[in-house]
């Protein structure tokens, strides 16, 4: 999750919530390619989480990323919650999961370069104090007392509310691993596009990627178990913002969509100040409960649009959300996936004539059927499998289109990143699939063998 925003001054008009959106507007010269990915660490000999603090614990993996990395650490009062470096950021989840946030990079071939390096660090680091990491979309085995929650204020406050708000929050905040992409726009068209796009076939992205199969040691009855989580969580800020598809959607309306969602905190001087269910409307009159009489700066705008959580969210960039973390391949597979369909015009065209069919009933009951049934699921007559094997297409040629070589010119484009997704379109077969089949098969229900078989 974000780190606090710095850098805006006060919000004296209205005005400038919409102007914040628009200032994310580039050239496409200027575009630019954000990775990010979630990892659960482990203690080797026992499989169970680490804790944020001891010998093997989170603490100790970013204090040793820091010391034989020089990343520069981030901190939250006298605790290491973070660390920086080269425009990436290294960040914790709620229960301890590592994630790294990557640089804005021009093509997938650096995008990937930047995961296998953080990667091969943490590694380094992992194996001197006994740890693995292993990247799934929810935690297979551990409950939610196994997990520890972080200490950082923005998770203290979030804990308190999700269990008021719908049924899943923490377990979304302790068990669960996404991997997403950071993609930049234009204009406000170019935005709308995007985000219609991006929404419609958000469902395409969950199938192809289903790697959340268990919880609590045993089949859950969804390839996706992550995203059955982000669907009872809070109604307020997640789902399929269906108003986006509305006739004259743009920057003022995702604007009034986010002064609508209940805020969770005021970050002040190092301090997370609880503003949980309270008004950002409220805010901009002086008004808020919280800090009576104060009026909130850009700073406080960009953390407050950090707590939306729609499966794609428009900030000064548009994040793509409704992915389960994963495998190595699949961690290049996602930015290459997205970039192909929305960085060049033709792809991005053909992706919305794919789409803009479908209406809202079917878009949300996609989403549905792809966390169960992964590219078996079904909706509206569409076939997620037929659906998924055209998008596919549609990103390989937008991507052979942008001819962005790599390997010092010898690999031609970025079309190869998609293997592991064209292998799943192939088969059927998503890694939810597989790991399912090793469960009933070779592993005989002995999920423990996961660890071994699949960490980083």
């Amino acid at each position: 999750m974000s780190i606090p925003q710095s850098g805006g001054g006060p919000i004296e008009h209205h005005s400038q919530l919409a102007e914040y959106l628009s200032d994310g507007c580039k050239p496409t010269a200027d575009w630019r390619i954000g990775t990010e990915h979630e990892k659960f660490g482990f203690c080797r000999d026992t499989q169970m989480p680490i804790p944020y603090e001891g010998e093997r614990s989170v603490k100790a993996v970013l204090e040793g990323l820091r010391d034989r990395f020089n990343w520069t650490p981030v901190m939250e009062g006298d605790n290491i919650i973070g660390l920086e470096k080269d425009g990436a950021n290294v960040s914790l989840e709620p229960g301890g999961q590592l994630e790294l946030s990557g640089a804005p990079l021009e093509t997938v071939h650096q995008t990937c370069d930047e995961v296998n390096d953080h990667l091969r660090q943490v590694r380094e680091v992992a194996d001197i104090i006994g740890v693995d990491f292993i990247g799934l979309g929810a935690a297979p085995i551990w409950r939610h007392e196994d997990m520890p929650l972080m200490p950082k204020g923005r998770y203290k406050l979030m804990d308190a509310y999700m269990q008021k708000v719908g049924t899943m929050g923490r377990t979304m905040m302790r068990r669960t691993c996404t991997v997403q992409v950071n993609l930049d726009f234009a204009s406000e068209a170019d935005m709308v596009q995007k985000m219609r796009v991006a929404v419609a076939l958000q469902p395409v992205a969950t199938a192809l990627f289903a790697n959340s199969p268990f919880l609590d040691g045993n089949p859950n009855g969804h390839k996706s178990w992550r995203s059955r989580v982000w669907r009872d969580l809070d109604p307020d800020r997640t789902g399929m913002v269906p108003f986006i598809f509305d006739e004259g959607f743009g920057f003022e309306a995702w604007v009034e969509y986010a002064l609508d969602v209940p805020m969770y905190f005021v970050y002040r001087d190092g301090v997370y100040v609880d503003a949980l269910g309270q008004s950002f409307r409220d805010f901009l009159k002086g008004e808020l409960p919280a800090l009576p009489g104060e009026k909130p700066t850009l700073s406080d705008w960009a953390d407050h649009l950090t707590t939306l959580f729609p499966e794609a969210r428009l900030k000064k960039f548009i994040e793509m959300r409704g992915a389960d973390g994963g495998p190595w391949r699949r961690l290049c597979a996602l930015p290459a996936f997205w970039v192909g369909l929305t960085y060049d015009q033709g792809a991005l065209d053909a992706a919305w004539d794919l789409c803009k069919g479908l209406d809202a009933a079917t878009r949300d009951e996609m989403r549905v059927q792809a966390s169960v049934h992964g590219l078996q699921a079904e909706a509206g007559g569409v076939k997620m499998h037929d659906l998924a094997r055209e998008v596919l297409a549609i990103s390989e040629a937008g991507l052979a289109a942008r001819a962005m070589p790599g390997a010092g010119g010898l690999v031609p484009d970025e079309t190869h990143f998609l293997n592991a997704l064209k292998d799943s379109v192939e088969t059927g077969q998503v890694p939810a699939d597989e790991l399912l089949e090793k469960y009933s098969g070779e592993w005989a229900g002995d999920l423990s063998r996961i660890y071994a078989e699949y960490s980083y």
